[in-house]
């Protein structure tokens, strides 16, 4: 159950929490982020799908470019997002985050033009959160300054390893000490607004050696820090070397108690949690990140991003999930022909809207509280949804779950099994929805 709590934090492109005060599960990071949820208002998530070389344990969307597309895929990115910008009729874009892939290999000239036809459709504060995520080689780390003069003012760093020997199994293409370079570099640019990337459970890992790695990253890291736990994905590289016996990874037990210990440790230096897999000081969260876990709507640009809005400009009131096509080169043949490589879009009823902001919402260590629960749920509220149930009223007594005047969230100790409560609460909200039904 740890597991698959880990790993369903990765990202919003194959859709996807925060301090402690007692058993409460958490101080009061995330509430700077509490504002009604706006139909004028949403993120931008920007994918850029290709890449040098796969990772052994990469199952994400991503491709070896086989000639150089990049102004083919520079046109599309911004014609994706006038159209969508313009389907959507948000009047102001909160934040920007460009994942992949390795957007660090996209020209600095791409995430530039991007902005600047978000610029021209919609509302984008010179304040509002802009990232990219680096792959820390000698190129990422060179054109850092370029991406920063382009409008990035916070950068996602793949560090995933300060071991050189583990970084070739996951076959990463960088060193520890290139990776440390470019933590500097990317610091020096954007102090305060860096965030590093680590990965644990790693083949041949203890919780001994995983402590004095994040000791020593903590040494250089600025105020961000994501955890992540290697999963061993079908159809992978590192997949079928397990499966031949040529690697083993930590049992889950091990790994429970690796992320136990990094939770300490990134606590005794200053960091709050503030979801099951984030970790800020000086309030250095991601606001881009926030606005998928506090369930507001995002749309997706690029091959195979994913969105959640209303289509209001044609007419559409309800939100929708939307996939674009996963193949850059036939997402961009649609782009060219239609505006939008949209290839999938489902309306979002009562009941899957509900349920996302529940799964989402627990992640964070603040939970959901009555305010943000009665802007999705108006005549359902929290207590009564789930205060009548026997098997949330086993977990709250336990101590694992929380329910009282600020919401519904888990404990700190409950966090680490969320995975395993999720099932009950959304059994629950799916018996107290049916009866409820004729009062929405």
């Amino acid at each position: 159950m740890f597991t698959r709590t880990l790993r369903a934090g990765r990202r919003v492109v194959s859709p996807g929490l925060r301090g402690f005060s007692g058993a409460g599960g958490g101080g009061h990071v995330e509430d700077a982020f509490e504002r009604t949820d706006s139909p004028n208002q949403a993120s931008l998530y920007v994918h850029w799908p290709y890449c040098l070389r796969r990772c052994t344990y990469c199952n994400f969307n991503k491709y070896i470019p086989g000639e150089n597309n990049d102004l083919t895929m520079t046109e599309c990115l911004q014609r994706e997002t006038d159209t969508l910008l313009q389907l959507s009729q948000v009047s102001c874009i909160t934040s920007v985050f460009f994942g992949g892939g390795t957007p660090s290999l996209a020209p600095a000239s791409t995430v530039a033009a991007v902005l600047q036809t978000v610029s021209s459709r919609a509302h984008l504060s010179g304040e509002a959160e802009v990232t990219l995520e680096v792959n820390p080689t000698p190129a990422g780390k060179s054109r850092l300054a370029d991406y920063r003069r382009a409008g990035v003012n916070r950068f996602s760093i793949g560090v995933q390893s300060l071991q050189d020997e583990d970084l070739k199994t996951l076959g990463r293409d960088h060193s520890s000490r290139q990776a440390l370079q470019t933590v500097e570099e990317a610091r020096r640019l954007c102090p305060g607004r860096v965030s590093l990337d680590v990965m644990f459970g790693r083949p041949g890992q203890s919780a001994a050696s995983w402590e004095r790695e994040l000791r020593e990253l903590l040494r250089v890291c600025d105020d961000h820090v994501s955890l992540y736990q290697l999963t061993v994905e079908r159809g992978t590289q590192l997949f079928k070397q397990v499966q031949r016996g040529e690697v083993a990874v930590p049992a889950e037990d091990a790994i429970a108690e690796m992320y136990r210990c990094a939770r300490r440790t990134l606590r005794q230096h200053g960091f709050l949690q503030y979801e099951v897999s984030n970790f800020a000081r000086n309030k250095a969260v991601s606001h881009h990140n926030t606005s998928y876990w506090k369930g507001r709507q995002y749309i997706g640009v690029g091959p195979g991003a994913h969105g959640r809005f209303a289509p209001l400009g044609e007419g559409g009131v309800v939100r929708e999930a939307r996939t674009q096509t996963l193949e850059p080169d036939v997402w961009m043949r649609e782009v060219q022909q239609r505006g939008h490589g949209t290839r999938r879009r489902i309306q979002l009823g009562r009941r899957e809207l509900l349920e996302e902001v529940l799964v989402m919402g627990m992640r964070m260590t603040g939970g959901i509280n009555h305010k943000h629960w009665a802007m999705f749920s108006p005549r359902l509220g929290l207590r009564e949804a789930f205060g009548s149930s026997s098997e949330v009223q086993e977990l709250l007594q336990d101590g694992r779950l929380i329910l009282d005047d600020r919401g519904l969230r888990c404990s700190w100790d409950g966090l680490v099994v969320l995975d395993s409560m999720l099932p009950a609460l959304l059994v629950e909200l799916e018996r107290q929805i049916a009866p409820a039904a004729g009062r929405w």
